[in-house]
């Protein structure tokens, strides 16, 4: 564990160290950067209340049921599109908990980076994008456009998408968010037209200005019902929600086990602005993920001291 510097001691915490225990808080590591940047963050603010903390990579769908069970302790980003579908069902089987909001409202959608509407002016219309879907086409793809999704454990249900709505499109997966940028350096070297998987709160604006695809509207259970949406024999035949939560989760025992550390997580609380920046120094700072969080609390005290009193 990387220590922090000598300018993030905080001397005396207002804060009863010994009633937390000394087993490890166990925190999940997943495969994008704000999380990454997140959780090594937070557990920093841990250890410097005396706690113990372990970190463990785990799936992003399978850790609910791990913090259900107690396996891991905690969660600091479900989100609302990705997540929502086994938060919930972990929370119907009792265990785990929400344990608060971020002030981040969450998009996650397919999207574009601006000069590919000069390929395809229609755009942000899914109709238009599918009348352009030509000039998405790769050799994988035949003459069918290609979109490029995340992660297959992210569970976007594209394909059910595409399907749904009748378009001319294959989805390929990117193995990470890091092989999704990739794609868009690739593209911006000579405005090659592509469409991906992308989410905000992220450094993505800042460095390529873009807009998500306006699909129809998203309607509670147009995931579930086929009788809901655009198509009546189908589901997922709609955008995802414009303005998802970006919540934390624990499991139940937390707050006795650890409830000094417990009452700090139930304060955190990230805007947009503030997830994007932890973001950044991964993607485009080039720092490692553990890195990024120490120099990110030592640029940040005035934010996250007064959650540690």
């Amino acid at each position: 564990m990387i220590a922090l510097s000598g300018a993030l001691v905080l001397g005396t915490i207002g804060l009863s160290k010994a009633s937390d225990s000394s087993d490890p808080i166990i925190i999940p590591l997943h495969n994008w950067s704000s999380q990454l940047v997140m959780s090594y963050a937070v557990g920093q603010m841990f250890e410097e209340m005396g706690n113990n903390v372990e970190y463990i990579t785990t799936d992003s769908q399978a850790v609910y049921e791990s913090i259900r069970l107690g396996d891991v302790t905690l969660e600091l980003e479900v989100w609302e599109g990705a997540f929502g579908n086994s938060f919930r069902a972990a929370l119907e089987k009792g265990g785990i908990h929400d344990a608060g909001d971020h002030d981040a409202y969450t998009r996650e959608d397919w999207w574009y980076p601006m000069w590919t509407k000069d390929a395809c002016p229609g755009l942000p219309s899914w109709e238009a994008l599918n009348e352009c879907a030509a000039i998405f086409a790769t050799p994988e793809t035949g003459d069918k456009g290609r979109f490029l999704g995340g992660p297959v454990d992210w569970l976007k249900h594209d394909a059910e998408r595409v399907e749904g709505l009748g378009m001319n499109f294959v989805v390929v997966n990117a193995g990470s968010a890091t092989a999704l940028w990739a794609e868009l350096k690739s593209a911006e070297q000579n405005n090659r037209p592509t469409v991906i998987f992308n989410w905000t709160p992220n450094f993505v604006d800042a460095v390529w200005p873009g807009e998500f695809v306006e699909f129809p509207a998203w309607e509670e259970g147009c995931d579930v019902d086929p009788a809901v949406g655009y198509n009546s024999e189908t589901t997922y035949d709609c955008g995802n929600p414009p303005n998802g939560y970006l919540k934390k989760a624990a499991w139940d025992g937390m707050p006795e086990k650890w409830p000094s550390a417990y009452e700090v997580l139930k304060k955190i609380n990230f805007t947009n602005n503030q997830i994007a920046e932890m973001a950044k120094l991964v993607d485009v700072d080039g720092l490692d993920p553990e890195d990024a969080a120490t120099e990110w609390l030592a640029a940040n005290e005035d934010l996250w001291k007064p959650w540690l009193m």
